[in-house]
């Protein structure tokens, strides 16, 4: 009688822990917090679509870590290494991108991927004390179509009934428009190029390489990630963005099998732009200057995910913590995403 008991307790204990090992990878947080991909893959001949939304808001000029008014943004130009700031300075910028995500589990290890961008810039200046239309008028630029492209393949290098560790083997490709002009700073009077965050993306093959850990627990889950977006060679402009490095820990909390919260830190790093663009003058604007596109920010995700019938429904708010930039830049204060997905 003991060893039948025995027996039956090993056998609910053994079906428990199988059961436990699918249900943990089919809750709501099956996915990292939605500023985050590549964490997860599919099963083979398994689609999944998403579409995801974006927007960035960077109010206000840092130099290092200060904070600079916009009348001081115009005085710190006149005695930066190198001039600037003598036509306008940016004074604030709105960065919105939507994204259509497609994967397709290839092996029970393998997991393709590609992501179509469509990002929307428009940010606002005030003119400076060279600029034909008037010194302390403000203006706006607008800029969106289509960005880089992006394509990968996410490998599951191991995994048992608690732990994910995956390899993203990713790239982008340069099918954005990086260069177009405006007549907007001038008040109508010279075409200027677009500065460089106002580019739809890099002009180079880009090489993504990053990796993913991820535990599952019984009421949630704790990942950490490292992503990379590393420009190879220059583009047709003589000049490739920073590399970005990017690294990322969280924890989902599950509430109920069909909704969880998570909490994320970031730290980022870029470095500064190489080459230059032969005609955008440093002294014009401080989004010319190659030698101020580097930096490092620290940010908090605060999220949540909802799982309804098979749809995946996705939001992060990410406020800035710390930044310490190159030079003179747009400081970034917060952004927002949010996703759609479905797998079948």
């Amino acid at each position: 009688m003991i060893r039948k008991l025995i027996l039956v307790g090993c056998v609910v204990a053994f079906g428990s822990q199988a059961f436990g090992h699918g249900d943990l990878r089919s809750r709501a947080d099956k996915h990292a917090p939605a500023g985050l991909m590549g964490d997860h893959v599919h099963e083979p001949g398994e689609w999944m679509v998403e579409y995801r939304y974006m927007n960035m808001y960077m109010d206000g000029n840092r130099a290092g870590t200060r904070r600079l008014s916009d009348a001081e943004s115009i005085a710190f130009g006149a005695t930066s290494d190198p001039v600037t700031n003598r036509g306008a300075s940016p004074s604030s910028m709105t960065h919105e991108m939507h994204m259509l995500h497609v994967m397709r589990g290839m092996t029970d290890d393998i997991t393709l991927y590609t992501m179509i961008m469509l990002p929307s810039i428009t940010m606002d200046h005030i003119r400076g004390p060279m600029n034909p239309a008037g010194a302390g008028s403000y203006f706006t630029t607008h800029n969106s179509g289509f960005g880089d492209t992006t394509i990968g393949a996410l490998l599951r290098l191991y995994s048992d009934a608690d732990d994910d560790l995956i390899l993203n083997l990713g790239g982008s490709l340069p099918t954005a428009d990086i260069f177009r002009t405006t007549r907007e700073p001038t008040g109508g009077m010279m075409e200027q190029p677009l500065p460089y965050p106002m580019r739809l993306g890099s002009g180079t093959f880009n090489a993504r390489p990053g990796i993913t850990w991820k535990r599952y627990f019984d009421h949630g889950s704790f990942g950490t990630q490292f992503q990379t977006d590393l420009p190879i060679g220059r583009n047709y402009r003589d000049y490739s963005v920073g590399d970005e490095f990017r690294l990322n820990t969280w924890y989902s909390h599950v509430l109920t099998d069909h909704f969880s919260t998570s909490l994320r830190i970031e730290n980022l790093w870029r470095t500064n732009y190489g080459g230059a663009d032969p005609i955008s003058p440093d002294a014009l604007i401080s989004t010319n200057v190659e030698s101020f596109r580097g930096g490092y920010t620290l940010n908090l995700g605060v999220g949540a995910a909802a799982l309804l019938n098979g749809h995946l429904l996705n939001v992060e708010i990410v406020p800035m913590l710390h930044q310490d930039l190159n030079g003179i830049q747009l400081e970034t204060d917060w952004s927002i995403v949010a996703s759609w997905s479905k797998s079948f």
